[in-house]
C-alpha cells in the first residue's frame, strides 16, 4: 500500500508532528526463533538518480546469493518510469552497515514484451508492483500486483491483483492462478484497494509459495482500526510446479497502534511482507500508519499455521464459524530502536555473517515523498 496516495505525508507535515521517539531505547529482542540484534542503518538520498530513473518507492526485498546482490521491486506504477526493479549491493559485516550502492535497473514486461503503461496511458493494464523474490531453483523471479479497484460516478476501473514469474532480464513467463474470492469486483465484495498482494515468499526448498493480503477482503470484515483485534486478512498458499492455490489461512490483524489526528483522517494495519521459514511457519510485518503520527509502527512476527483451517472455500471470515486462526507470537517491534522508524515494507534474510549467524534485512518504500525515508536496516539473528 502506497501512503502518500491518501496524502498522508502532507498532513503529517501541515500538522508539524515530530520526529522524535519517545519509546524506551532498547536493540535487541528474544523469542524462540532468536534473538534479534541491529547491526546498522542506512538511508539513500530522496529521489536519488539512478539509469534514468529515481529511486525510491522500494516495496520488496530479496537476496540472491548466487550473485552476491539484492533484488527490490519499486512501486512506481509507471508514472516516474516504466515499472520496475532495481539491483544492489550492501556492505555490511557484523559490526557495522557501511553502505548501499545500487548496480542495475530492469524494466518489467507484459506478456506482449512491452513495458507496463501508466494510468494516463491504460488505466487497466497499470500495475501496482509490491513484492519481489528470486527463485534460486527456476533461475527466474516472482512479483505481485495489488491490481486496482476505482469505482466512482466517473470511472470504474477493476484490475485483478496478481503474481507474475518472470526472467532476471524482466520478461513474462507465467503467472499464478487467482483464487476467485480475490478477484476486484465493482460491488462491496472481494479485495478492498490497496489491500492485496502486498508480500510474498518461498518455503525454503521451493515447493510453495505463500502470498498474503494486507488487509481484509468486503466479505471477511472490517479493516483494522484502533482497540480493534477482529480483523482478519489471509494467507495463500500455492504449488510452485502448477501456479494454482493449494490452500489459504485466516491471519488476525494487531490493532491500529494510534488514533489519526483529526479522528477522521486515514489510518491503517496490514502485512506489508512475509518472509517464509519452513512449509508452516514464517515472518510477517505489520505495519500502522495513522495521519498525524509521522512514524509507522512496526511489528514483525514468528506466524505458525499448525492447527488453522484450510478457507479456500469459506467466502466470508466474518460470518464463518470453527475457523482457527495462524498464531502469532511478537519477534521485534521496531518502536524499540528509540529512532524514526518509515513505511518499512520488505524483508529478507542476507548473507550469513562472518560468525555464522543470519543476517536480516529490512528497506522502507518512501512513497517518493520529500517527508519519508528510503531507510535499510540490517539485523544479526542470534540462535
Amino acid at each position: 500500500m502506497k501512503v502518500s496516495r491518501f496524502l498522508l505525508a502532507i498532513v503529517a507535515v501541515a500538522l508539524g508532528v515530530s520526529c522524535a521517539s519517545t519509546r524506551p531505547a532498547t536493540h535487541s529482542a528474544t523469542t524462540a526463533f532468536g534473538k534479534l540484534r541491529l547491526i546498522g542503518e542506512q538511508t539513500i538520498p530522496h529521489n536519488m538518480p539512478f539509469m534514468g530513473t529515481v529511486t525510491g518507492g522500494l516495496s520488496g526485498i530479496d537476496y540472491d546469493a548466487s550473485r552476491q546482490q539484492y533484488y527490490m521491486i519499486c512501486d512506481d506504477r509507471s508514472e516516474l518510469a516504466p515499472a520496475r526493479f532495481y539491483t544492489a549491493k550492501l556492505y555490511f559485516s557484523g559490526q557495522s552497515f557501511d553502505s548501499v550502492r545500487f548496480t542495475g535497473m530492469t524494466t518489467l514486461l507484459q506478456q506482449n514484451g512491452n513495458p507496463y503503461p501508466g494510468a494516463k496511458v491504460n488505466p487497466s493494464l497499470t500495475p501496482d508492483p509490491e513484492a519481489l523474490r528470486y527463485n534460486a531453483q527456476k533461475g527466474c523471479l516472482v512479483w505481485s500486483s495489488e491490481g486496482e479497484r476505482i469505482v466512482n460516478t466517473k470511472d470504474t476501473i477493476l484490475t485483478n491483483p496478481g503474481v507474475y514469474e518472470i526472467s532476471t532480464d524482466g520478461r513474462y513467463l507465467d503467472s499464478f492462478a487467482l483464487p476467485s474470492q480475490l478477484r476486484m469486483q465493482a460491488t462491496e465484495n472481494g479485495p478492498r484497494r490497496n489491500g492485496a498482494f502486498e508480500g510474498l515468499g518461498f518455503t525454503p526448498d521451493y515447493r510453495h509459495t505463500f502470498v498474503s493480503l494486507e488487509e481484509p477482503r468486503y466479505e471477511d470484515g472490517p479493516r483494522a482500526d484502533v482497540g480493534d483485534t477482529t480483523a482478519l486478512t489471509r494467507l495463500i498458499k500455492y504449488d510452485n510446479k502448477t501456479l494454482q492455490p493449494v490452500a489459504q489461512y485466516a491471519y488476525r490483524l494487531e490493532p491500529v497502534a494510534y488514533p489519526a489526528i483529526p479522528a477522521n483522517a486515514f489510518k491503517v494495519n496490514g502485512i506489508s511482507d512475509i518472509l517464509v521459514l519452513s512449509d508452516h511457519q514464517l515472518l510477517s510485518i505489520e505495519r500502522s500508519f495513522s495521519s498525524g503520527v509521522k512514524d509507522c509502527t512496526i511489528k514483525v512476527f514468528l506466524v505458525d499455521l499448525h492447527g488453522a483451517t484450510d478457507i479456500s472455500h469459506v467466502n466470508s471470515l466474518k460470518t464463518a464459524t470453527g475457523v482457527k486462526t495462524v498464531t502469532k507470537s511478537l519477534l521485534f517491534d521496531f518502536a524499540s530502536l528509540g529512532k524514526y522508524i518509515d513505511n518499512i515494507e520488505g524483508v529478507t534474510f542476507g548473507p550469513v555473517l562472518p560468525n555464522g549467524h543470519k543476517s536480516l534485512v529490512f528497506v522502507a518504500d518512501n512513497n517518493f515523498s520529500v517527508a519519508e525515508e528510503s531507510q535499510f536496516f540490517v539485523f544479526e539473528l542470534i540462535p
